[in-house]
C-alpha cells in the first residue's frame, strides 16, 4: 500500500515538474507521528511520517500567501492523509517562519477506541484542519531546510463529542524551482 502510494506521489510529482504551472518548490520530508503534545489524545500509533508536497508560487498580492498540497504516509500502518491549504513565509534574519493552515482527508478508522481506557481515539471525521508552522534557513541558493510541526484534528467543529488529533514534529527540506 505504501509503495503504491508513494508511486503515485512520484508520478504526480514528475508530471507538476514537467507541466509549466507556477510552482515555486517541492518539499519532503520526515516526521515522528503521533507526537504526545497538548493538542492530542493517545491515538494508538506509532512510526514515522514521510511528506512530500509541493508549494506554488505566492498570490493575494500583498499577504503573499503560498497555496500548497502536500501527502503523508505512515511507517506503521497509521493515518495516511493528503490535503491543501496556505501558508505565508516571514522573514527573520537568517531564519524564517512559516505558518500555515489547510484542510486533509484521512484514512484512519472511523470508529476506534482505546482498549485500556474506553476512550474513542478515532478523528471525528474524514476531513480535518491542518495548521502547521516551520523554522527554517536558506542552505544553499535554491534550498532551504526547516523544523517543522504539523497539526491534524476536526476542531470539535465536525465533531463535538472528541477531537483527539495526530501531532508530527519533523524535518523537511525544500527546493526552489
Amino acid at each position: 500500500m505504501i509503495a503504491k502510494i508513494l508511486s503515485a506521489g512520484m508520478v504526480a510529482g514528475v508530471s507538476l515538474l514537467a507541466s509549466p504551472a507556477m510552482a515555486e518548490e517541492i518539499c519532503g520530508g520526515l516526521y515522528a507521528h503521533a507526537v504526545d503534545t497538548p493538542f492530542t489524545l493517545d491515538t494508538q500509533e506509532s512510526g514515522t511520517d514521510i511528506q512530500a508536497g509541493y508549494r506554488l508560487d505566492p498570490v493575494g498580492g500583498p499577504l503573499r500567501l503560498q497555496p500548497y498540497v502536500f501527502g503523508s504516509v505512515n511507517s506503521d500502518g497509521g493515518t495516511d492523509f493528503i490535503g491543501a491549504g496556505v501558508g505565508r513565509k516571514f522573514s527573520l534574519g537568517s531564519l524564517y517562519v512559516r505558518p500555515g493552515v489547510g484542510l486533509v482527508v484521512h484514512n484512519a478508522p472511523s470508529t476506534r477506541v482505546n482498549p485500556d481506557t474506553g476512550y474513542r481515539t478515532d478523528l471525528g471525521s474524514r476531513v480535518l484542519f491542518e495548521p502547521e508552522i516551520a523554522v527554517g534557513t536558506q542552505i544553499a541558493p535554491r534550498l532551504t531546510v526547516e523544523a517543522s510541526w504539523v497539526h491534524i484534528s476536526n476542531a470539535r467543529l465536525f465533531n463535538r463529542e472528541q477531537n483527539p488529533g495526530i501531532d508530527m514534529i519533523g524535518v523537511r527540506a525544500n527546493l526552489h524551482l
